[in-house]
Formats: structure tokens, sequence, C-alpha cells
């Protein structure tokens, strides 16, 4: 039987009572409904910590991927603030020879990532965003591209013409993306990356076949661009993007 939603603690205090009076965790998990290894870990916690240990853990990851360590974010930050004419490269020299052997130095492109994060970077000039009425006429060209007479359950069984207005203006598909503030326009390959001074450098493959902007923002370090949106920056010594925290949030200024 599957676990019951309202009282989960309940059922694994349960599970864990069975196989304590001497019952075989194969049967007991094929009554629960759970693998055999979800009741091994169940029992596991309960002898390692207790009652405690059925309760339900946080899915937060401990450490996002290229997060680093807050004592080096500190540094770079007190650094910048020190030095503000100085930039990541130069920052970097100076995390070499106060880390060396003690922390993994970080690459150029995440140093100048987190002087982003942190405001620490010159804000760059970016063409106007779509406002609210273009995207508006954007989705109702779409509506009109989509009218079926098949009624739907998401809009009350009605067809969309019934729902939506159809826009008077036709829909020519997505405009050319054009980077005009940007150094130039590279494409992504079949495997997710671009080639830069003869290097290939991995972006995602989610990307591949569109033509992202890339600019030289400081020595060797290029913003990288799809649109609109700022993905992140790309130094030639580390060959990977160091993503934003969130290249579609709220945070980016419109262009």
């Amino acid at each position: 039987m599957p676990w019951k939603v309202s009282s989960v603690m309940e059922e694994r205090l349960r599970f864990v009572a069975r196989l304590l009076d001497g019952e075989s965790i194969t049967d007991v998990c094929r009554e629960f409904g759970i693998s055999r290894k979800t009741g091994y870990k169940i029992f596991e916690r309960y002898k390692d910590e207790g009652p405690v240990g059925l309760c339900d853990r946080s899915r937060r990851p401990v450490r996002y991927a290229n997060q680093l360590p807050a004592q080096v974010e500190q540094l770079i930050v007190r650094v910048k603030r020190e030095k503000p004419h100085w930039g990541a490269r130069k920052i970097r020299e100076i995390l070499v020879r106060r880390l060396a052997g003690d922390l993994r130095i970080p690459a150029i492109s995440t140093i100048h990532a987190t002087l982003d994060r942190f405001g620490l970077v010159k804000p760059r000039g970016r063409p106007p965003a779509m406002n609210i009425i273009q995207q508006q006429e954007r989705f109702d060209a779409f509506v009109a591209e989509f009218n079926t007479e098949r009624p739907h359950q998401a809009i009350a069984m009605k067809t969309p013409p019934e729902v939506y207005r159809t826009s008077a203006r036709p829909y020519n598909g997505l405009p050319h993306v054009g980077y005009p503030f940007h150094d130039r326009d590279i494409l992504v390959t079949a495997c997710g990356r671009i080639c830069l001074h003869r290097k290939k450098i991995n972006v995602s493959t989610v990307l591949a076949g569109q033509r992202l902007g890339i600019k030289e923002v400081d020595e060797a370090i290029w913003l990288v661009s799809f649109m609109q949106y700022d993905l992140g920056y790309v130094d030639l010594e580390q060959r990977t993007l160091q993503p934003l925290d969130n290249p579609f949030g709220t945070r980016l200024s419109p262009m």
C-alpha cells in the first residue's frame, strides 16, 4: 500500500516497528509499496538518528554548482572595493598569491560574475526590451495561428475564438535576432559550443542552432547574451560558461 500523504511520519514508524519485530524487509516493503532501497534507507536513518531521522528532509541542495566559498566571495568583494579600478584578472592574481595551496582558485569569468552579482561591474547599455503591448500583440498573433474549432477543458470547453480576441496584425514569425550592442554574434553548434579564437567553449545544447551575442567586457572576459538576456561570462582559459544567478529573472534591467 502507498504512503498516506496525511501521516507519512506515522507510516514510517509503523514500517520500522514491523522490522524491529523481526519481519522480513522484503515482505514489509512489498506491503507498504516501496522499494527495498527506500526501506533500507528509512531503517538506517532510524538506527542512526532515532525517530527524528524519519522526518522529511529538505531537498534544497547543500551547495549550488559554481558557488564559491563565502570567504572567497568576501575576499573578491573586499579587494574590488579597495581597488575599484582593478578587473577580474588582476583580482585573480591577488587570490593566487593569498590562497595558493589552500583553496581552488576560481576562473576569471567566475570572479567577474561574482562582481556582477554584488553590483560591482559597470552597467552595460542595452537595446529597449519588448513592452507589454508588443507582448500582447505577439500572444494574440499566436492565438490566431492556433485558431481551431476544437473545444478544450482549459477554457471551459470553449473554442479559442470564443475566448480570445484575434489580432488584426498578421503573425510573421519571430523577428531577426540582432546584437547591435555586442562586438559580434556567434552560432551555437549542435554539440552546444561556440568557437571563439579557435577555442571551443561549452555553453548548452539547449541553444544549439541559435545565435548569441558576445561582447568583451574586460580583458579576455566575454559577456554572452541570448536575445535581451545575459547568460553569463566566459574566459578563454576556463572555456566554460559561468552563468549568472538567473539570466531570465527580474534582476535584469531592460536593454
